[in-house]
């Protein structure tokens, strides 16, 4: 096995991490978001921060560095003779690893920075990028009960948590007996319970931040409908005025 994929992989991977969406959004917005609610740069503190919208793109854009970094493993050390297909490709046990190896140097990246001080977010939207790649389908199912849980109860970390635990389970069954990719896959999971812990501290004496899906939903109808509102009034006004002149 060629060493030189292995640094590839790590570095080209950790580099796609230190991309912060986040940043890089709030910024076109005049603002800073490490100074804006939680401090940290990810989904959560943008959908609170600047409401549903902005909160969902960055999970996209987060979610895509995932994406990346996974393919670039798994098509750099792929092969085939694993019954683990995605998009028709087969991944062989060593593909798997390379597909978690980039998975976890994205979210080291993404965690942790170098361009930005070491201080990043919390690896969520990157892992499920990685999981988008190895199991799409279980990932769509577990992202619609996260979503209905952080819709009725708006704790995000315990949403989070239900999500990862979830998934690292079920990938865990799927590739039984390869204990490389076994342990990544727990290295990929304990980390972002550590950066969680802060959340978990506070869900204990009931200080925890809340994300109201259910809020930042209604200004974003409110929204369409003060715009639908202004459409029809133009529309009256340009109408008046033809019939004025006829």
């Amino acid at each position: 096995m060629e060493w030189w994929k292995f640094v590839i992989v790590i570095v080209v991977s950790y580099l796609i991490g230190n991309i912060s969406f986040a940043r890089i959004l709030s910024k076109h917005k005049k603002k800073d978001i490490t100074k804006q609610g939680s401090g940290n740069p990810g989904t959560m503190n943008m959908l609170r921060t600047f409401g549903f919208g902005m909160g969902l793109l960055t999970l996209l854009l987060d979610a895509s560095k995932g994406v990346l970094a996974a393919l670039l493993g798994l098509l750099l050390f792929g092969g085939a003779g694993c019954p683990v297909t995605f998009m028709g490709l087969q991944a062989s046990p060593t593909a798997m690893m390379g597909m978690y190896i980039g998975g976890l140097s994205v979210v080291l990246g993404h965690n942790f920075p170098v361009f930005y001080g070491f201080k990043g977010g919390k690896g969520v939207a990157c892992i499920f990028g990685v999981y988008l790649v190895a199991s799409p389908i279980c990932v769509a199912i577990c992202f619609v009960f996260a979503f209905i849980y952080l819709y009725v109860f708006d704790y995000a970390a315990v949403a989070s948590f239900i999500f990862l635990t979830v998934l690292t389970f079920l990938e865990a069954q799927k590739v039984k007996g390869n204990l490389v990719v076994t342990l990544l896959l727990f290295c990929l999971y304990f980390m972002t319970v550590y950066a969680h812990r802060a959340n978990f501290r506070r869900l204990l004496v009931g200080k925890e931040n809340k994300a109201n899906l259910r809020k930042s939903l209604k200004k974003i109808y409110t929204k369409k409908e003060i715009k639908a509102e202004q459409k029809e009034i133009k529309t009256e006004i340009k109408n008046d005025k033809h019939e004025e002149i006829g």
